[in-house]
């Protein structure tokens, strides 16, 4: 089986939807998506990811199933350098993040204070969960209900085949989920996949299953982020996936 993972086009954040530019990408992954064959596509709840879809959709006489669970990862702290008002709680300053070793396990990342403490709520039923472990859970079990509905029931640390396939899934969502779903798939602490990579918009992920003894699989990343598409059409990546590379640039310090 085959994964896709796309991240939503150049954002509108205030509007929940895309720029002028967005829409471009978005059609430029739709030229790239649409010459694929998709068993079942699957789409965030929020604006800027459905509007990206559309254009792919559109294209392909098709629809998506609307998850909850791959809306943005939106758990709420008190992020150290900002003491006064809560923050999403995957972006931190590097300064910051890299003190604490247990953000580096897999195991440990969600068990510091500030972490047990953030808030986000329940988008279905309104209600407050505290902790962002929590958080975690609810999407790795949304994620991994549809890939047992596709054949593949997770065990531990892999994947029983009940039915074998080279299906592909396409995924249209928001980085900081994306990297809660690889961290389930590849066994990584998502502090580490947060602040360590960064997917442009519309960047495509792409894993695949490897089962290399009968009813055992795992799954490969075998692209992460890639914008070839907007490369193809010369159309500049958007920067909203970055921040400043150098302090003097003054673009995006926060």
């Amino acid at each position: 089986m085959r994964l896709i993972i796309v991240r939503h086009g150049d954002p509108d954040y205030e509007n929940d939807t895309l720029t002028e530019k967005g829409w471009r990408e978005a059609a430029l992954l739709a030229d790239r998506i649409s010459r694929l064959e998709v068993k079942e596509f699957y789409v965030s709840p929020l604006g800027r990811a459905k509007a990206t879809a559309s254009l792919t959709l559109e294209k392909m006489g098709r629809t998506a199933v609307e998850c909850p669970w791959l809306r943005e990862f939106a758990p709420r702290i008190m992020r150290p350098d900002v003491p006064d008002h809560t923050m999403i709680s995957w972006d931190w300053l590097p300064q910051d993040w890299t003190e604490v070793d247990e953000f580096y396990r897999r195991d440990l990342w969600s068990t510091p204070p500030v972490m047990r403490e953030a808030v986000s709520t329940d988008p279905v039923t309104g209600e407050m969960r505290v902790g962002i472990q929590e958080e975690y859970d609810w999407v790795v079990r949304g994620f991994s209900q549809v890939l047992a509905e596709h054949g593949y029931q997770r065990k531990g640390e892999f994947y029983r085949t009940r039915q074998s396939n080279q299906d592909t899934l396409v995924f249209f969502c928001h980085f900081g989920v994306e990297c809660v779903l690889l961290s389930h798939l590849l066994g990584i602490s998502p502090m580490v996949l947060w602040h360590g990579t960064a997917a442009a918009p519309t960047a495509v992920t792409i894993l695949y299953t490897e089962e290399r003894r009968r009813g055992k699989a795992s799954f490969r990343m075998t692209c992460f982020g890639d914008i070839s598409h907007l490369y193809e059409a010369g159309e500049e990546p958007s920067f909203s996936a970055r921040f400043c590379e150098t302090y003097d640039s003054h673009r995006r310090h926060d």
